[in-house]
């Protein structure tokens, strides 16, 4: 063991505490780069009926589950409590409620034990997510290191956003060059699906049902979206002259207007009930007919594009070296391969990280606290939820 610039005992070992909204996760992770444990309670099945989480209820299951998923995560690591260099918590952005179950929790153990307490953002650490899994790859092969700067989409139920990742040392700095301007991609995925009578969340039944149609069947297009000049100092702004946004609202009132046109009501409320009663992509297949079908391909194609365009669009006027692509969104087949085509046109290196660190996590949080814990980038004892956290300049 090795002591930090305060002196203190380095056995490596963090403990990463993630509860933003639906997930109640905790997981151990050496050094920012060797998961030892991993464990994650899913609240699926607790929003499912409700077609997206409710916060009240994802707040009363995080405080059923989270000493369970930190006991969970120490065991599986085959460690002590003493063994933990310090905790790290997820501050933000996410459930105001949600949020502060891990943070308590969290506070309460770095008093307890006497060690530092971390707090991380959760959108550092689904960057941290893919940089965790790099690393893993680089230290078991002679892979070359990434490439910077790197371009780091995030995209998921919550976020859509494009930084400018750079490297200083152990430190890594974020520039916010894309944003949303309304809906998420994930939030337009889950909310299509629940509009034609498929499960929660709405991506993977999306993903799984879209191979089955046309991409070309349903026109949709996006309007050009221009950057409004913000006051000086607003820690949400993106430059306007630089900057790239995403707007996802407008396609979900498309398809909306498509069902109206085309008369499907009846069908999608026929598959609701069906679905209600056992819900399964294998069900959800045989109840949607190929004009249904055609409308999930053209809809997924239609988001993955936009996405892909703009990304790789600022990729270029950035000068990025290479592209991460990270959020629950990420583990969407389509947008990988497509993804992955292009960067190869372009002559990028790519990353996206694995399905299971896609999602929501704890190992993200570890591994995104670990050049904190060397900087002794610790939080006050009066850290509490930021649910509209922003990550850099």
């Amino acid at each position: 063991m090795t002591p930090n610039q305060s002196g203190l005992t380095q056995s490596g070992l963090i403990l990463g505490i993630e509860s933003s909204c639906d997930e109640t996760a905790a997981a151990i992770v050496r050094r920012g780069t060797e998961t030892l444990s991993n464990v994650i309670a899913s609240q699926i099945a607790t929003h499912s009926p409700y077609g997206g989480v409710v916060h009240e209820l994802a707040s009363r299951e995080h405080l059923r589950n989270i000493v369970p998923v930190v006991r969970a995560a120490m065991a599986e690591a085959g460690i002590q409590y003493r063994d933990l260099d310090a905790i790290a918590v997820t501050a933000g952005p996410g459930l105001a409620g949600a949020l502060l179950v891990g943070i308590s929790y969290a506070k309460s153990l770095a008093f307890a034990l006497g060690k530092p307490l971390i707090a991380v953002n959760h959108l550092e650490g689904h960057i941290h997510a893919v940089l965790l899994e790099l690393a893993q790859l680089a230290a078991n092969s002679d892979l070359d290191p990434l490439a910077l700067p790197a371009l780091a989409l995030v995209v998921s139920g919550g976020h859509t956003h494009l930084y400018l990742a750079r490297r200083h040392g152990e430190s890594w700095t974020y520039r916010n060059v894309g944003r949303t301007v309304d809906d998420a991609a994930g939030e337009a995925f889950d909310k299509v699906a629940k509009l034609l009578g498929l499960g929660y969340p709405g991506g993977p039944w999306i993903d799984a049902l879209a191979p089955h149609g046309n991409p070309s069947a349903v026109p949709f297009s996006f309007a050009q979206i221009k950057a409004k000049v913000h006051r000086r100092g607003d820690p949400s702004a993106v430059d306007p002259a630089s900057s790239t946004l995403f707007s996802f609202s407008g396609i979900k009132t498309a398809v909306l207007r498509y069902t109206q046109t085309h008369e499907m009501a009846a069908s999608i409320e026929a598959r609701r009930a069906a679905q209600a009663a056992n819900p399964t992509i294998t069900g959800a297949l045989a109840q949607c007919d190929q004009q249904t079908l055609d409308l999930i391909a053209s809809f997924q194609r239609a988001v993955i594009d936009d996405l892909r365009r703009k990304t790789f669009r600022a990729a270029e006027q950035l000068g990025a070296a290479s592209l991460l692509v990270s959020g629950g969104v990420a583990a969407n087949r389509e947008l990988r391969v497509r993804f992955t085509a292009e960067a190869a046109d372009h002559g990028l290196p790519i990353a996206f990280p694995s399905p299971a660190l896609s999602t929501d996590n704890a190992a993200m949080i570890a591994a995104a606290a670990w050049p904190k814990f060397l900087a002794n980038d610790f939080a006050p004892p009066t850290l509490s939820a930021e649910p509209s956290l922003t990550l850099g300049r």
